[in-house]
């Protein structure tokens, strides 16, 4: 299959779910009312340009991403992978508290710790297992030379 093709099917498979995703937590706005405070309006330039950064890391990793499958066959280890293991993760969460920034919602920001805490137990349970089933010895050194959620310099024994 044409690379291209593939990576714009990837692309428009991870927009649609940051649309959905963000439909759901513009859903959850009601509930600003209930809880009580809204966030101060000098939070949203902070709100947008995580909006704009998390949007960006999720689009590129999802073309580093791109197979013809669900799930990539080659282990990726360069690009954002270099400085965490969970860059696309992260790039969500971060467009989800750039949002609740952005619409000054505390129900947002709740819901972004929660899909946060989702994506953590996902990693940790699953995908990190399966990943370590897949590729072994070379996902094991990557996983002691880069950290999962708070990104680092990136170390010379990671595979790359």
């Amino acid at each position: 299959m044409n690379r291209r093709l593939v990576v714009a099917w990837t692309l428009v498979r991870v927009a649609l779910v940051v649309l959905c995703v963000g439909w759901l937590a513009l859903r959850l706005r009601r509930f600003d009312r209930v809880i009580g405070p809204t966030l101060p309006a000098g939070l949203v330039p902070l709100g947008i340009a995580l909006l704009i950064a998390g949007g960006l890391v999720v689009l590129y990793c999802g073309t580093l991403l791109s197979t013809p499958g669900l799930l990539p066959r080659e282990f990726v280890a360069f690009g954002p992978f270099r400085y965490v293991r969970n860059p696309m993760s992260l790039g969500a969460v971060a467009m989800l508290f750039g949002l609740g920034l952005f619409c000054r919602s505390i129900s947002i920001l709740g819901f972004a710790v929660v899909f946060f805490l989702a994506m953590h137990a996902f990693v940790v349970y699953l995908e990190e297992p399966d990943l370590q089933k897949r590729f072994g010895e070379s996902y094991l050194q990557y996983k002691q030379s880069v950290n999962r959620w708070i990104p680092g310099k990136p170390n010379g024994s990671a595979p790359s």
